[in-house]
C-alpha cells in the first residue's frame, strides 16, 4: 500500500497499457458482460465492460481517467461486494502484493459468477532475467519473499489454465521485464520509479549493479553478450495469465 502511494504519483505515465497484451487479456476475459478489477491501480487494461474497479491506494484511483468505471478505496482481502457481483473479476500483477493471499482469492471466488483472470509472474523464470540474474540479484532476492507460485495460485483456484504472455520488445507498459530488449531504460530513474521492485529496494542498493550495466552498456558487453535478444520481436520473461472457471 505504502508502495503504491509512493510510486502513484507517475505510474498513468510510465505503466500505460499494451495494447498486445490487452488483447490476451481481454480474451482471456471471454464473453463477460460485466468485470471487476481488484487491485485495479490506474485502470490499466480494463476493458469496456469493467463495472467496478478495487483499489487500495487514493493516489492510484486520483489517477484514474475521466470515464473509467467508478472505484472503491478497498484490499482485495476484503472486496466490499455481493457475492456472484459480476461475470468475470481479474487481478493483474497485484497478488504478489497482497497480505493474505488466501483471503484474496477467496474474495475473488466469492465475487465472480463465472471467470477469475490472474496476470502474474513465474519466479524461477523472472529469476533468470538478464537484469536480475547478472546486474540486480540483490532485487531478484528481494522478489523472493514475496513472489507467489504460479502452481500455487493454481491450487487455491482451484483449477485454472496457465498462458504465457510474451512480452514485444518495444512494450509500451514499463513493468520490470519489459525493457528486455531496450537496457538503457533501466538506467532512468523515471522508469524505476514505477517498478514495484525497485522503487521497494530504493536506489543505493540499486547502484552498484546499475553502473556496471551502464558501464558494459558503454562497451557495449551488453550487445555481444545478449546479442541474441536484438532481433527479438517478443520474449517470453515468465509473465503468466491464469485463468480459472467459477
Amino acid at each position: 500500500m505504502a508502495t503504491y502511494d509512493s510510486i502513484g504519483a507517475t505510474y498513468a505515465h510510465t505503466r500505460r497499457p499494451d495494447p498486445r497484451i490487452a488483447a490476451g487479456i481481454h480474451e482471456a476475459l471471454g464473453d463477460a458482460a460485466t468485470v471487476i478489477n481488484v487491485g485495479a491501480g490506474t485502470g490499466s487494461y480494463e476493458p469496456a465492460q469493467t463495472v467496478l474497479a478495487v483499489e487500495p491506494s487514493s493516489v492510484m484511483i486520483a489517477q484514474r481517467p475521466a470515464g473509467a468505471a467508478p472505484a472503491l478505496e478497498a484490499s482485495a482481502e476484503s472486496i466490499p461486494v455481493a457475492d456472484d457481483s459480476a461475470d468475470a473479476v481479474m487481478a493483474l500483477l497485484t497478488v504478489h502484493h497482497w497480505s493474505d493471499l488466501e483471503a484474496g482469492i477467496g474474495e475473488l471466488r466469492r465475487v465472480a459468477r463465472r471467470r477469475i483472470v490472474i496476470l502474474t509472474f513465474d519466479l524461477e523464470m523472472s529469476h533468470g532475467f538478464w537484469l536480475l540474474k547478472e546486474y540486480l540479484p540483490e532485487a531478484a532476492a528481494f522478489d523472493e519473499r514475496r513472489a507467489v507460485p504460479v502452481e500455487r495460485l493454481v491450487a487455491l483456484l482451484g483449477g485454472a489454465r496457465v498462458e504465457p504472455v510474451p512480452v514485444p520488445h518495444d512494450c509500451t507498459d514499463g513493468f520490470l521485464a519489459s525493457f528486455w530488449r531496450r537496457p538503457e531504460a533501466y538506467l532512468d530513474p523515471r522508469v524505476r520509479a514505477g517498478i514495484s521492485l525497485f522503487a521497494q529496494i530504493g536506489d543505493g542498493l540499486l547502484q552498484p549493479g546499475l553502473t556496471r550495466l551502464s558501464d558494459d552498456l558503454t562497451s557495449r558487453r551488453w550487445h555481444r553478450r545478449h546479442a541474441d535478444l536484438l532481433d527479438r520481436e517478443a520474449l517470453d520473461v515468465g509473465y503468466r495469465l491464469v485463468v480459472a472457471d467459477v
